[in-house]
């Protein structure tokens, strides 16, 4: 049987090869260390950003998967770096000839699978943010006035710092905080006429203002922060309603976010992808070098030339080979059976 890929190795292209996969090795290391800092560093602001997003939105677990093929392809890369070093010498290579079969089926099989699977979810997973920062701020902004009940109490000051560091205001904007209470029962005065007229003329009994929080005050702007009555053209000299971004925070915090996000996720996709080329790489090389290293009893620098390859035998004999051993035996049709013998009569007694 013929092996798959077969490649002659002399002595130079042996040493330039095991020179070449050290390299290359390192900069597999270096590569799953970056994919490991991206995804470390996207995990942590979805752990900042988690009140943010709806509980069912999947975007948490490209970070997971990515932390774990980060830390395989690291792996690979430190020990393929230490064979390839070590194929150099014969007295340092036995211990490594142990080493390089496990490598390589954990490389193939664990990191490469991890790998695809956090490619794949690099790809798919940043159209759920829209819908889940969708849903994680509206809920958000609807709990902003809920300081005393418990599981909500804290959402007034995430959200306000929220706004404040990512420089946002609302959902899509400003005119968000219009459609929702806000401001907590416990500070409206009940004999105030204003207060009263403003419940009673809600549906449903809420209080409602043309006003926003403190954190979508913009702190660059010349004047003091104008927080109330923004949809009066004559409520305040020298403001125009129709330009409120001077005084606050331009943009909502949904697009905010989903463009924070989806950035750190395509890099983080970079990355992985470049791990994953480098990872395929080394593990070809280092399959090339292990190969011909046996057929010389793990001496680089030995006599002759040597062959390296992928597999020893053929696909077809591998998948042939493997098929028979399932216990699956080629049967014939129904065309191709004998026909069954009628059974021999037996002859009539004479008379």
């Amino acid at each position: 049987m013929a092996p798959v890929l077969p490649l002659v190795l002399p002595l130079q292209p042996r040493i330039r090869l095991a020179q070449g996969l050290w390299l290359l090795s390192w900069l597999l290391a270096l590569a799953g260390g970056l994919a490991l800092l991206c995804s470390g560093h996207l995990l942590a602001q979805l752990w900042q950003l988690g009140t943010f997003l709806a509980p069912s939105c999947p975007f948490a677990a490209l970070p997971q998967v990515a932390l774990a093929a980060g830390a395989v392809a690291l792996g690979t890369g430190l020990v393929g770096a230490g064979a390839s070093r070590a194929s150099l010498d014969a007295a340092q290579y036995p211990p490594w000839r142990k080493v390089l079969g496990p490598l390589l089926v954990v490389g193939a099989a664990g990191g490469g699978g991890l790998l695809v699977l956090a490619l794949a979810l690099a790809l798919a997973l940043p159209g759920s943010l829209d819908t889940g920062l969708e849903e994680g701020l509206g809920t958000a902004l609807a709990h902003y006035k809920d300081t005393e009940v418990p599981g909500h109490c804290h959402a007034k000051r995430l959200l306000d710092e929220l706004q404040l560091r990512h420089h946002c205001c609302g959902r899509h904007g400003y005119k968000d905080w219009f459609g929702i209470q806000w401001v907590s029962s416990r500070y409206l005065d009940p004999n105030d006429q204003d207060v009263l007229d403003r419940l009673q003329s809600n549906v449903e009994g809420l209080y409602l203002i043309d006003g926003v929080p403190f954190s979508c005050c913009n702190p660059h702007s010349p004047r003091p922060c104008l927080q109330s009555r923004l949809s009066e053209p004559h409520a305040h000299p020298l403001f125009d309603p129709r330009q409120p971004n001077l005084n606050l925070w331009a943009h909502g915090c949904h697009g905010v976010l989903l463009g924070h996000l989806q950035g750190l996720a395509g890099t983080l996709g970079g990355a992985l992808a470049v791990t994953f080329l480098l990872q395929i790489l080394a593990l070809v090389g280092l399959r090339y070098l292990q190969t011909a290293l046996e057929g010389l009893g793990g001496v680089i620098d030995g006599e002759g030339e040597t062959q390296g390859y992928l597999f020893p035998s053929g696909l077809k004999d591998m998948l042939k080979t493997a098929w028979r051993q399932g216990g699956v035996a080629h049967r014939p049709a129904p065309e191709e059976a004998p026909p069954e013998e009628a059974p021999p009569k037996e002859g009539l007694p004479e008379a």
